[in-house]
């Protein structure tokens, strides 16, 4: 479905004149209005702008979550409205991870049972999931931490095994909305020096929702969403 390999010009991401309408006739209400953005494998991108500016709405359609209105979205050279369904399904489990502000775990089930879930819609047998489950765990500093509960974790402690979740299948993207909109200061650094880890170490494309501008400080470029448009697009020196 998807090229195993990029031309050296092809940008892994590309969206090309992408709008999103939401509604119609006079209850219309337009979310993107023609966004072009491109993103390389390896890059750290994080996405801002005020409430209703677009930016949650471009990352559900960079995630197959949802779909636009007009436009072109390619990933990895691949159109994806072209897909079927099930393509698109198939694109999300097997390219793109997420993670997401509320954590999203199962209350009931430990640390490691929420982490093997991809692995289990997967079909991978028991004890090959908890042996990859236990190492993605101890990759985000939870080592020890398998069998606790959600309710016996801290609000960082969640999000590690939320972000363990996300990579457990070896995304070439990690799509994230305010992952650290639920934390305080020190634990939302603590995540975001996890995320540059996984980027600079481990080679994970980040696309970052965030309305916190020390935590967007962290990401390779800052692009500003105003009025479903794109503001500016910049690079960050310091993140380098």
């Amino acid at each position: 479905m998807i090229a195993s390999t990029q031309a050296n010009s092809a940008p892994l991401i590309e969206l090309q004149g992408v709008t999103k309408v939401y509604g119609e006739g006079q209850a219309a209400m337009q979310a993107l209005a023609g966004i072009d953005l491109q993103i390389e494998q390896g890059d750290f991108v994080a996405i801002m702008g005020h409430s209703g500016s677009g930016k949650s709405t471009c990352l559900n359609i960079l995630g197959c979550l949802d779909s636009p209105t007009g436009g072109s979205y390619r990933f990895q050279r691949v159109e994806v409205s072209q897909l079927t369904r099930d393509q698109r399904a198939k694109l999300r489990r097997h390219y793109l991870g997420f993670v997401f502000q509320g954590y999203n775990l199962l209350k009931r089930t430990s640390a490691i049972e929420n982490v093997e879930l991809p692995l289990i819609y997967r079909g991978v047998p028991a004890r090959e999931r908890h042996q990859i489950a236990r190492r993605a765990l101890a990759s985000v500093g939870l080592k020890g931490w398998e069998s606790h509960s959600p309710s016996e974790l801290s609000g960082g402690q969640q999000q590690r095994v939320a972000i363990a979740r996300a990579i457990i299948t070896g995304p070439s993207v990690l799509m994230a909305d305010e992952p650290t909109g639920n934390l305080d200061t020190a634990r939302s650094q603590e995540i975001m020096e996890l995320l540059c880890r996984l980027n600079h170490e481990d080679g994970i494309t980040i696309v970052m929702v965030t309305h916190e501008p020390d935590m967007a400080a962290y990401a390779k470029r800052i692009v500003h969403f105003k009025d479903g448009r794109i503001e500016s697009d910049k690079h960050n020196g310091k993140a380098d």
